[in-house]
């Protein structure tokens, strides 16, 4: 058992000096108002939260974007589970029993218990929304011996991280943008100005403001198209045509950088065979952008090299074809010799480039052996399973395909708010014997569960300590700011007191979160007070970089870039895949994009927040303004959209009103994620604005990258 943690008894670390007595100071911490978990500074006083910053010694500056800053209103929202609850009626009924929190994890316990011994472990599946703060739920899941823990990935960036890996060995945050030393950028659907990092949009304005220049491809006018020196509209769905020509013209151009790719790839000529058709003139065709723009980007870019960025982008749910527009991008960025170079990608250098070894949770855990229930690794050698595929949920409990899925805990996760076709899983859930939702927020899935454990919010719990891979290492953890304000309880609580009813507590030896950030840091040179002056411990004085000569470490077979990828084939996945031209979709019907925006995070996570919800209350749907004449829709009316995938029957329409703007493609119509509402208790946001997975019928399926295919999803328009 892991006792005696130093910070007990005094000022836990990653707390400053307070200011005046003990009655105001400042708590170095990590938010949670979204995925990015930005480093922050929360002022406290008389056990309050006055107010919350950015961490201005990571940050370069004490801005935070809306959602951060909302963090406050979040605290003090009284509209988020406040105890734990029991389903009292039917799944999805409302109707809940307070429930003592020894009740609820004894329930939890049980329920388990009996799954594991009907049908063993890995009937039992954990989903979270990802990310570097997972070490409890990812040591729960693997010490009661099943593999199927699963994230948000199959609706973001499942394709983008899969498509890396195909292609340097890294995941997806395994690599890294020096923005600030970009000379030029090539920006593919990834609204970097509004979806929102704080340190990455900084770091682009800083960018564009040194005389960087950014060329965005998007089926919208956005913000960070605003910024952009230009904004080429493509057509839906062709985005993999473009870079077809791309990679055309700069080879047989000669704009490659002929050292780097010799040195530094393989696969060239295969590449070059490949693409030998693919002329910029044939992509205009396909993309509506000029073939003498694609000409442009391909020869600015090159001008640039190896200071160039061809950005891969991070929510990637967009095609079935995903997975090559993907790895076309680095492809790209490889011919530009871009890979480790000042101004280009760098390779994220994590703890073992400084000689540091932090202790986890899940580095005491056997690994759980057996197929996981998505084949990933298996059935779908190519696809990472560290990430999942968590649209494969569904159909795995419906069809007992491997094998039966009894129990699901969701953490932090919302699937039905997320994942295409809720109606779906919602029958998919019916057939559970236990569902489980550990959360801050009252959620759709939540709603549906048989029990919620209501975990303490950010600023009411410190969480383990994670190491901040970059080009500058460093120890950061997530620093409890105030008490709890209600019946809630930290994951650190919750999956040590479930570990214990489980028989597998050996594995959590710790009695508080403290005790184990000591135990983490032993070794490592670095004590918890060091936390306290910036929160944060830097391990690295200056940026590390490998070198481009011979110090380049791809983690692939031949230890190099592979435009051709023998492990891709030996999996039946060809290494390169000739362009598909998408259908144009029905007159009257679009095909439809989301995203998401500055105040908002997906999921519905702050859609009900105080504050948030009254600079966007609902989202509205942009429609082309010639396209919306023809159907005689005029700005602001409300229209309907009703799903117009083959197949769909029963589509449930959403209502949401019109958006006319010119400045979109004429086959496309776009709206905001998360919205549609349908939790009573969450009253600033239910009912409000349309929901796009409602849409999205038939799209829980495994794209050839792991990814949902969410733009594949067509709709017809109507004025109401």
């Amino acid at each position: 058992m892991i006792k005696g943690g130093p910070s007990r008894g005094g000022r836990p670390p990653g707390r400053a000096p307070a200011e005046n007595g003990e009655m105001r100071e400042t708590v170095y911490s990590i938010c949670a108002m979204c995925t990015v978990k930005c480093p922050i500074e929360v002022e406290v006083e008389d056990g309050a939260v006055r107010h919350i910053w950015g961490n201005p010694h990571i940050l370069g500056g004490q801005q935070l974007c809306p959602r951060g800053a909302s963090g406050k209103a979040f605290e003090y929202d009284d509209e988020r589970p406040q105890y734990p609850m029991i389903r009292d009626g039917g799944r999805g009924s409302g109707k809940w029993k307070k429930a003592t929190w020894e009740e609820a994890l004894d329930l939890i316990a049980n329920k388990l218990k009996a799954v594991i011994e009907k049908h063993g472990a890995k009937a039992i599946i954990l989903s979270d929304r990802g990310g570097p703060i997972t070490d409890f739920q990812k040591s729960f899941i693997a010490a009661i011996g099943s593999p199927n823990y699963v994230n948000h990935h199959a609706t973001c960036s499942n394709s983008v991280h899969n498509a890396n890996m195909s292609v340097t060995g890294y995941a997806r945050n395994g690599m890294g943008y020096d923005y600030k030393n970009c000379k030029h950028m090539v920006v593919y659907g990834r609204n970097l100005l509004e979806s929102l990092d704080t340190g990455e949009a900084r770091n682009v304005i800083d960018m564009l403001e040194a005389g960087g220049k950014m060329v965005c491809i998007d089926v919208r006018w956005n913000y960070t198209a605003a910024k952009a020196d230009r904004l080429h509209i493509i057509r839906p769905g062709t985005d993999y045509a473009l870079n077809l020509a791309l990679i055309n013209t700069i080879i047989r151009e000669q704009l490659y950088d002929a050292q780097y790719v010799e040195r530094w790839t393989a696969g060239f000529e295969e590449l070059k065979k490949f693409t030998s058709q693919y002329t910029p003139e044939w992509a205009g065709t396909e993309t509506g952008i000029p073939a003498k723009d694609i000409t442009r980007i391909a020869h600015e870019a090159a001008a640039a090299k190896p200071s160039v960025i061809f950005h891969p982008g991070w929510m990637t749910a967009w095609r079935s074809d995903d997975f090559y527009l993907r790895r076309s991008i680095y492809a790209l960025n490889a011919m530009m010799g871009s890979f480790e170079a000042k101004g280009g990608i760098y390779i994220n250098k994590g703890l073992g480039n400084v000689g540091v070894k932090l202790r986890t949770l899940l580095g005491q855990v056997p690994k759980p052996k057996g197929e996981r229930f998505d084949g990933a690794g298996t059935k779908y050698p190519h696809i990472g399973a560290q990430w999942g595929m968590a649209q494969l949920i569904p159909h795995a409990i419906l069809n007992e395909d491997p094998y039966p899925v009894k129990a699901y805990i969701v953490m932090r996760h919302d699937p039905l708010a997320s994942l295409p076709d809720p109606e779906q899983t919602k029958k998919a859930f019916d057939n559970l014997d236990l569902l489980v939702s550990i959360d801050v927020n009252y959620s759709e899935t939540g709603w549906y569960s048989d029990v919620i454990l209501p975990e303490s919010t950010y600023l009411e719990r410190t969480d383990h300590v994670i190491a901040r891979n970059g080009l500058k290492p460093a120890l950061i953890f997530r620093n409890k700011a105030v008490e709890p304000r209600f019946d809630s309880r930290p994951r650190s609580y919750i999956f040590r007191e479930l570990a214990k009813r489980m028989g597998i507590g050996q594995y959590f030896p710790y009695e508080t979160v403290e005790d184990l950030i000591a135990w983490q840091l032993e070794g490592t040179g670095v004590k918890p007070e060091d936390f306290r002056a910036k929160g944060f411990v830097g391990l690295a004085k200056e940026p590390i970089w490998f070198d481009r000569k011979d110090g380049l470490k791809f983690k692939t077979p031949s230890g190099k870039i592979e435009f051709f990828s023998e492990k891709l084939e030996k999996a039946g996945v060809p290494s390169f895949k000739p362009f598909e031209r998408p259908e144009k979709p029905a007159e009257g019907s679009f095909r439809l994009v989301t995203s998401k925006v500055a105040v908002h995070t997906q999921g519905r996570t702050t859609s009900n927040n105080p504050l948030l919800n009254e600079l966007a209350p609902e989202n509205e749907l942009w429609i082309n303004t010639a396209q919306a004449a023809k159907l005689g829709i005029k700005d602001g009316d409300m229209v309907e959209l009703s799903a117009g995938n083959p197949a769909v029957e029963n589509a449930p329409a959403q209502r949401i009103r019109a958006k006319l703007i010119d400045y979109i493609h004429p086959e496309a119509v776009f709206m905001l994620h998360g919205f549609g509402d349908t939790v009573p208790v969450r009253s600033r946001s239910y009912g409000k604005g349309a929901s796009d997975i409602r849409l999205q019928k038939g799209l829980l399926k495994v794209s050839v990258g792991g990814n949902c295919p969410l733009t594949e999803c067509t709709v017809s328009v109507k004025r109401v």
